[in-house]
This record gives C-alpha cells, structure tokens and sequence, in this order.
C-alpha cells in the first residue's frame, strides 16, 4: 500500500503505475493545515486516477474529530474502498467511525460496509487498549487490516526507529497477535518505515516481516512497491510445499490417519490448515495481479 500525500498532484497522477495493491490518499501527516481542506477536494477528485491498474484506493482521515468529520463528508463516495483511521486508542473511536461512515454510505446511495477500515496503533495507549478494540472489530464487519505506527510510536518512547526495529519488537508482535484474534490482516514491517535508500536491507527486512506474521505493509516510495509485492507473496516453493502437504494429509486422512511425513518432517492438522490458507494467499494474490493486468 502506498502513501502519497492528496494534496500534491505529480505524485497522485502517477500513483496507478507504481504497481501497488492500493494507494492511500494521505489527508493527514504527509499534508500541512493550510492544505487540509484543498487536499480533502484533490483526494476525492483522483478516485478514478488512481483506481486505474485495478488498484486499491484509501484515504488516511485525521483523527482530531474537528479535521476527521470534514474528511469523511469530503471522501465517502463512490470509488473510495477504504478509511485508514490513525492513532486509534479506543473501541469507541471504531465505533464513532463506524457510524460516521455508514451515514454517508447511505447517504452517497452506496452499499453498507463497502468502505472498509484500517487502524493504525501509533501509541503506547493504542497498545494497551487492543484488547477492546479486537473485541469491537468483531462487531464492526468493515475492518480489515490493523498496523503498527514506527514514528509516532518511536517519538512518544523517545528513541530512533533502527534497522533492527527492537524498539517496535512488542508493538509489532501484539499487532500481529490481534489481527489474528480479530480475523484481519496485519501490516506492518520491523524496520523503518522511512529508509529507502538501502533497499537491498529493505527486502530482507520485508521478508522478516513476512516472516514474523506480516501479510503486507504500507511504503511511502515508489521503488518499495515491487519490494513489497516480492517480500510478501508466497513463493513457488512455498506454494509447492503446500500442494504436497495438502495432497498426503488429505491421503492420510482418507486412511484413518491425521499426520503423514513430508521430506523428513511430521506434518499434521495444523500443517494442513497453514497450506490451505497459503494456497488461498497464493490465489488471492494472483486474481489481485491479473486484475492489475487486464484493467
């Protein structure tokens, strides 16, 4: 998912080429105050831009409710497909979101819940109250995905983002944990958000995150979009791994057995569930692509 500030037109017109799954019209951080209110008019004007290549388009809201109710009346429109909500710190503000944008769901005659949500946890409060936000997700169908922030975070502890990413380590793993206890996806990665210079550690970081539970990542650079895509889809080794997996434990269970031997290693209901679901990744990625191609 890309970031690219609504309120500077160079950046947004080519934002469909990046090859990115979806683009986020940033309304917040990327945009100063004297822009907000044109950036609001720019975002909602790009939709159609940027939705070209079958991409994906969010818009980050502010959060203070005096910027985030101008955002949503702006953006709630047809060709929006989701609301990144930052610095979210209670299941009230989900909650509060949630109405906020079922009443101009309707009110722009769109289906309910057709714009989805993605929350940002970017405090040590955010943190904290997870678990009454997992438990309000469950009621709000139209979350999808949950990340958590490096430089908020980082400011508010007081230290540097690194490479490493220790500073985030706990943040990032109960992120991780209450996508999973909630059904969304997690995004996120354990370095710095903002390095792109290096991008050869860019990618091993991406494929540590990956790794660490990540199913993908926001990037705020063109050249991190094809990183990404690499990083976070499953390889045709791991795709024929879970088709071998798949294929004996479903032999093993039409013999009365629940385990079975794969190159040296036990693989039991647990195996199977993870090939399954990565077999679902792996074609959920390629439609995602063909998409892309055919638009």
């Amino acid at each position: 998912m890309l970031f690219v500030p609504a309120n500077v037109p160079r950046y947004v017109g080519r934002a469909h080429e990046r090859g990115a799954d979806a683009v986020i019209l940033d309304l917040e951080d990327s945009v100063p105050d004297a822009q907000k209110a044109p950036a609001r008019i720019a975002a909602r004007a790009a939709y159609a831009s940027v939705g070209r290549n079958g991409t994906d388009v969010l818009v980050r809201i502010n959060k203070p409710p005096q910027l985030a109710i101008p955002d949503l009346d702006a953006v709630v429109a047809p060709g929006l497909h989701g609301i990144l909500l930052p610095k979210i710190e209670s299941a009230r503000e989900l909650a509060n979101l949630d109405a906020l944008i079922a009443e101009r769901e309707r009110s722009a005659g769109l289906a309910a819940n057709s714009i989805g949500v993605m929350l940002a946890i970017e405090s040590a409060r955010g943190v904290f109250a997870l678990p009454e936000i997992v438990a309000e997700c469950e009621r709000v169908e139209r979350v999808f995905g949950i990340s958590y922030g490096a430089e908020d975070a980082t400011e508010e502890l007081g230290v540097e983002t690194t490479p490493e990413g220790w500073e985030r380590f706990f943040g990032n793993a109960i992120a991780v944990q209450a996508a999973a206890a909630a059904a969304i996806q997690p995004y996120g990665r354990l370095g710095s958000a903002f390095e792109f210079n290096d991008l050869v550690e860019y990618e091993a970081s991406a494929r540590r995150s990956a790794a660490f539970g990540f199913k993908g990542s926001t990037c705020i650079h063109p050249a991190q979009v094809p990183i990404l895509n690499r990083a976070f889809s499953p390889t045709s080794e791991q795709i024929e791994r879970a088709r071998k997996v798949v294929a004996l434990m479903h032999e093993a269970l039409q013999s009365g057995r629940a385990s079975a031997s794969l190159d040296g290693r036990m693989i039991d209901t647990p195996t199977l569930r993870r090939a399954e679901r990565m077999l679902e990744r792996a074609a959920a990625t390629d439609a995602k692509d063909a998409l892309r191609r055919g638009a």
